[in-house]
């Protein structure tokens, strides 16, 4: 490699195999040139991210793992998006996958960017074995309260699979009125990567409905807080008044 340019090695670099990145860092460390030896360092760094997302995409198979061994066979991880907020629809959603699959990059929705989400939102489809999105509205919402509002969307996003799971691994609730074994798990959507996979479908389905209601009502500023109340929100309610999509529920200080 002594022979060859920094441009040359670079080049090199960006076209190995994972499992070529140690011998080629024990050989640029050993070389004179201090920009060689920074790109072995960088190397090392990128060998030590891909060794922690390949330990941490093993982990979040624990549950799911777990469930095999039990003798499930179909097992969906549920997840929802937009319990908080003052408008808008909450969004639940179920993904079931092969057993053992791993999606690089999948995690809780919230630690990921809006472009990683929108990215991974079409990887987790393609991948899953089954998945279905349920959504209930405002005036649900208002009618029945958050709580079973966010139970009737996890029902319909499990009505919505081809086939019904043995087994529902949910982040930090059990559903109520179904005969389904089900396990809470807290935090579940950065322990298990069908929880995971689901905060991600339901994030990004709700994210796409409030941007269609910002073009509805664009005074609003749905586009940059998603209906949480946001300062923004909460002068926009107090000069505009409220829209056919919020939450009255939620108002009743305001109103």
């Amino acid at each position: 490699m002594k022979d060859k340019s920094v441009k040359e090695i670079k080049e090199i670099i960006e076209s190995l195999e994972v499992n070529q990145y140690l011998s080629y860092i024990d050989i640029l460390k050993d070389d004179e040139r201090k920009s060689v030896k920074n790109l072995a360092t960088k190397l090392a760094k990128k060998l030590d991210n891909i060794r922690r997302e390949e330990e941490r995409l093993e982990i979040i198979n624990t549950f799911e793992n777990e469930g095999y061994e039990k003798g499930y066979l179909y097992i969906g991880g549920i997840d929802e998006a937009g319990r908080g907020p003052l408008a808008g629809p909450v969004v639940a959603s179920v993904v079931v996958f092969k057993k053992g699959t791993k999606i690089e990059g999948v995690n809780d929705s919230k630690k990921l960017s809006e472009s990683k989400r929108d990215e991974l939102f079409e990887v987790i489809k393609d991948q899953a074995l089954d998945y279905g999105i349920g959504i209930v509205n405002n005036e649900e919402i208002d009618e029945f309260n958050i709580l079973n509002a966010t139970y009737m969307a996890m029902k319909k996003a499990v009505n919505c699979l081809k086939n019904t799971p043995d087994y529902l691994l949910i982040d930090a609730a059990t559903i109520p009125g179904i005969d389904i074994d089900q396990k809470p798990i807290i935090k579940g959507d950065s322990k298990s990567i069908s929880i995971a996979a689901a905060s991600i479908l339901a994030k990004v389905t709700r994210d796409s409905i409030m941007y269609h209601y910002d073009e509805v009502y664009p005074e609003y500023g749905f586009k940059s807080h998603k209906g949480y109340g946001t300062k923004e929100h909460y002068e926009a309610i107090e000069k505009h008044g409220i829209t056919p999509i919020h939450r009255k529920s939620f108002l009743k200080n305001v109103l």
